[in-house]
């Protein structure tokens, strides 16, 4: 581990290089990568970890929901008064806005690897996730991110980790419940274009379709647009059981209320971006009946759902969605470096290939060897009476 004393002077005497290692297969590698800055702080040291996700914008929300999960982790763990190889050691995160924007995100990205941060937490979007992840991975640096997106961990990584279910998981899933559950035979599709949201589509098609359901209409739009009259009514028009979207609770909330107008009783199912309360604000009456599946067990069922809402709650105020995750991923990240007594990635990154974790969404958190969740569940909910109601829990243990 690197110690940067405030002395310029002992601080380059100190300066070591360190490589990276880790078990999953990578054309790349992170032999000049910079070691993780350890800056002394009174009596323990400082170790950096970064943070990426949309803290300003229509997605805020989301972000903020997650860096507060990644904020309490972080000082959880350090009321501990945690040591690494016998040193007693102080976490800080450097949180960043990325605006959900790519050519930010990889701005981001390597202003981490220039601030020698030891690990990544984020970035939210996938469509952010995978340019950063190349950087992540030329740097050595390991990054969890709440990505669903299946490109990001088929990259192959040694550095990848996600902390939900992916696109092609949630997909698959809620597609085939569509047609076996829902009796949906003919299925309208629109997607935001996004890596996230045309991903979780084409998913969804895909399973649908083997379902035996029909494909009537596929539109796109965009993650900027409110106006959804013209795709809407051409979908009227072929008379769909559902309307699925794939994207976030900015365009589902008001493709809601516009659907109502136009007298489309065909219901909204969607993905986890949609199971928001934002989602209900923006739609208001007009969600009702609206259906959309998330990862994981449903807040009181999770093993450590009851109290972590309560510390939360009392902290923070009312839980975003993402908050669990960003808190499990940083508890993960935190006891891989405990485990081996080092913040450098080059000796914490195979611990937490291999690491099996009880936390807040889970009892038992592991990657498999792509740096995907294993044995991961996910909740279908249902609008009804202004609020979402669980309809059932498939997958997972």
């Amino acid at each position: 581990m690197q110690f940067v004393q405030k002395s310029a002077a002992l601080s380059a005497a100190l300066a070591l290089a360190l490589t990276a290692c880790g078990q999953k297969p990578e054309s790349n590698t992170a032999a000049s990568a910079p070691a993780p800055a350890v800056a002394a702080a009174g009596d323990s040291s400082v170790v950096k970890i970064g943070f990426a996700a949309p803290l300003t914008g229509p997605q805020a929300h989301y972000g903020k929901g997650y860096q507060n999960g990644v904020q309490l982790a972080i000082d959880d763990v350090n009321e501990t008064k945690p040591t690494l190889d016998g040193k007693p050691v102080k976490f800080e995160l450097v949180a960043e806005d990325d605006m959900a924007d790519p050519k930010t995100a990889t701005q981001v990205a390597e202003k981490f690897v220039d601030a020698k941060v030891a690990g990544i937490i984020g970035h939210f979007n996938s469509g952010c996730a995978i340019p950063a992840s190349k950087i992540y991975s030329d740097a050595g640096l390991p990054q969890i991110a709440m990505a669903t997106a299946p490109a990001y961990t088929a990259q192959g990584f040694k550095t990848t980790y996600r902390s939900l279910t992916s696109d092609s998981q949630l997909g698959s899933v809620i597609g085939k419940y569509t047609v076996e559950k829902l009796a949906a035979k003919k299925i309208a599709i629109i997607d935001d274009r996004s890596a996230y949201g045309q991903g979780l589509a084409d998913e969804f098609e895909k399973a649908a379709k083997a379902a035996g359901a029909e494909i009537v209409k596929r539109e796109f739009t965009s993650d900027k647009e409110t106006d959804f009259t013209s795709i809407l009514t051409s979908i009227k028009g072929a008379k769909p059981d559902v309307i699925f979207y794939g994207g976030t609770d900015a365009q589902s909330g008001p493709m809601a209320r516009q659907k109502k107008r136009l007298a489309i009783a065909a219901p909204i199912v969607s993905g986890e971006m949609t199971r928001s309360d934002t989602f209900l604000k923006l739609a208001g009456p007009d969600a009702e009946g609206t259906i959309a599946a998330l990862a994981g067990q449903p807040l009181d069922l999770m093993p450590g759902g009851k109290d972590f809402a309560a510390r939360y709650k009392a902290k923070y105020g009312e839980l975003e969605i993402y908050t669990p995750y960003g808190y499990d991923s940083t508890r993960l990240m935190l006891a891989a470096m405990q485990a081996a007594g080092s913040a450098s990635p080059a000796k914490y990154l195979p611990v937490l290939a291999k690491i099996k974790h009880s936390g807040v969404t889970s009892s038992n958190i592991s990657f498999d060897d792509k740096g995907d969740l294993q044995d991961g569940s996910l909740t279908v909910y249902k609008v009804k009476g202004g609020k979402w109601e669980v309809l059932e829990t498939l997958g997972g243990k």
